[in-house]
């Protein structure tokens, strides 16, 4: 009976080691322990894709790397598996709070140069002075723009030192967009403008606003193809509907938490 406890002691003092190293897999380390990928790995394993690798690196999802392809300028997320035989692209959604992993790293990974973009004609929401502002593409017809344009003005309620700088990107789903936003850009009004959000008149001057041109150019030249999109300070391009809180966040701002007005 002892010498069957004792070989029972033994063969558990054994095995303990073992199960430690074990838990959590990997030997309980990070997985870059025993997982890595290189770039000539993965110009071999991508190389097709695009024209060229750019940043390599473990993606927020287990088991996964995120390769960032580059292909007519820009740079695109590709995920690749710890086992080197199958990738992922297109929208990887996180449930916690429903962030589109792959379009994060899309938008981090393409910056726009903020200094190209002209802002003459740009309206103004918020004050002058505010040391920290953010451009934004609307189109006068856009649902979405309405919306965003009401998160905008309580940012700028919880945070003066934010402010809004307006440029009119009529899209040619909106047939009457166009107009209106020539009229709103010739008469520098931030009210023509809501009131189109509004859903009232606004009268069609005739003037020429070539400025509304410029920026549907320059828009395609950046990649901005939705409304609405902002421009962050550091050129991160966001496009979508964002809430107060979240503006503040990605500006940084202690506003942040803070409660919203009703």
């Amino acid at each position: 009976m002892k010498k069957s406890i004792l070989a029972l002691l033994l063969t558990l003092a054994l095995a303990a080691p073992a199960a430690a190293f074990m838990e959590g897999g990997c030997g309980a380390g990070k997985c870059s322990d025993c997982h890595s990928l290189q770039r000539k790995e993965a110009e071999r394993l991508l190389g097709a894709f695009g024209e060229g690798i750019g940043d390599i690196r473990e993606a927020e999802i287990p088991g996964l790397w995120v390769v960032e392809v580059k292909k007519g300028g820009r740079k695109y997320p590709i995920f690749v598996d710890y086992s080197k035989s199958f990738m992922i692209t297109g929208d990887i959604i996180r449930l916690e709070d429903r962030e589109n992993i792959t379009q994060k790293h899309f938008i981090d990974a393409n910056p726009v140069n903020v200094a190209r973009i002209p802002v003459e004609d740009a309206l103004l929401l918020g004050k002058a002075k505010a040391k920290k502002k953010v451009i934004v593409f609307t189109d006068p017809e856009c649902p979405y723009c309405k919306r965003l344009h009401e998160e905008m003005r309580e940012v700028v309620r919880r945070d003066p030192d934010i402010a809004f700088l307006i440029k009119l990107f009529p899209l040619k789903m909106h047939p009457n967009a166009y107009p209106k936003a020539k009229s709103i850009v010739c008469s520098k009004s931030l009210q023509m403008l809501e009131d189109s959000f509004a859903d009232k008149p606004v009268p069609i001057l005739p003037c020429e606003a070539p400025a509304v041109d410029e920026t549907i150019r320059l828009a395609e030249e950046l990649g901005i193809n939705s409304t609405p999109s902002m421009v962050f300070p550091n050129g991160r391009v966001m496009p979508g509907f964002k809430d107060a809180t979240k503006i503040l966040e990605l500006l940084g701002s202690k506003a942040a938490g803070q409660v919203a007005e009703k």
